[in-house]
C-alpha cells in the first residue's frame, strides 16, 4: 500500500532503464544537441549546454516510469515536468536544492564520451552508468556536480510530487498538459 515515503533521501537504482532505451535516447539527445540553435542554459552554466524542458520524449519517459518511481518511493506520485540536458566540457551544476515541483526526482544517466561524472548528494559522489538513476528528494537535499572534464554527458531529469502532499497543485508544473515546453 502506498502512502509513506521510504526511508531515504537519495538512492542509486542500477539499470533503471534498459540499454535499448539508453541507446535510442542518447542518439536522440545528441542529434538534438548538434542541431540546437535556441535551447541553451545560460543561467546555471557558463558553457553552451543544450537543455530541453518538457521535451516529449523525456515527458513520455517520466510517464512510463511513474509506477516504478512510486514503488521506489512508496508514494502515489503526480508528474510535474521533465527535461534533458547535454552537458559540454567544463559544465558544472552549482550546489542547490530544487523548487517545489521537484519533491521526488530522478536524474538518469543516458550517455557520455565515457568520462565518469558523479552527482553529489549530501557530499557523497554518486557515480552512474548509462541506464542508472539516482532518485532523490530534490527540495530537501542539496546536490551538485563538479566541473565536467569530458566532451559530453547526457542526462534526463524526471520530477514528481506526492499526490497527497502540499504540492499536489503543481501537477504538470502548472501547465495545461505534459509536453508543453513552458509553464
Amino acid at each position: 500500500m502506498l502512502g509513506t515515503l521510504k526511508d531515504f533521501k537519495y538512492k542509486l537504482i542500477k539499470n533503471f532503464i534498459s540499454q535499448d532505451e539508453v541507446n535510442l535516447i542518447d542518439r536522440y539527445m545528441l542529434m538534438t544537441h548538434v542541431n540546437n540553435e535556441t535551447d541553451f542554459d545560460n543561467i546555471q552554466s557558463d558553457v553552451y549546454d543544450t537543455m530541453k524542458y518538457g521535451d516529449v520524449l523525456a515527458e513520455s519517459l517520466m510517464l512510463v516510469y511513474q509506477k516504478k518511481m512510486e514503488e521506489i518511493c512508496n508514494l502515489k506520485l503526480l508528474p510535474t515536468y521533465s527535461f534533458f540536458r547535454t552537458y559540454s566540457k567544463y559544465a558544472d551544476l552549482k550546489k542547490h536544492t530544487d523548487r517545489p515541483s521537484c519533491e521526488i526526482s530522478a536524474t538518469i544517466a543516458i550517455g557520455s564520451d565515457g568520462t565518469k561524472w558523479p552527482i553529489y548528494m549530501e557530499g557523497a559522489p554518486v557515480v552512474m552508468e548509462p541506464g542508472d538513476a539516482c532518485v532523490y528528494l530534490g527540495c530537501e537535499l542539496e546536490h551538485w556536480r563538479e566541473p565536467f572534464e569530458g566532451d559530453y554527458s547526457n542526462q534526463i531529469f524526471i520530477h514528481y510530487v506526492d499526490a497527497n502532499g502540499p504540492n499536489k497543485h503543481l501537477k504538470f508544473d502548472q501547465r495545461p498538459t505534459l509536453g508543453v515546453n513552458k509553464p
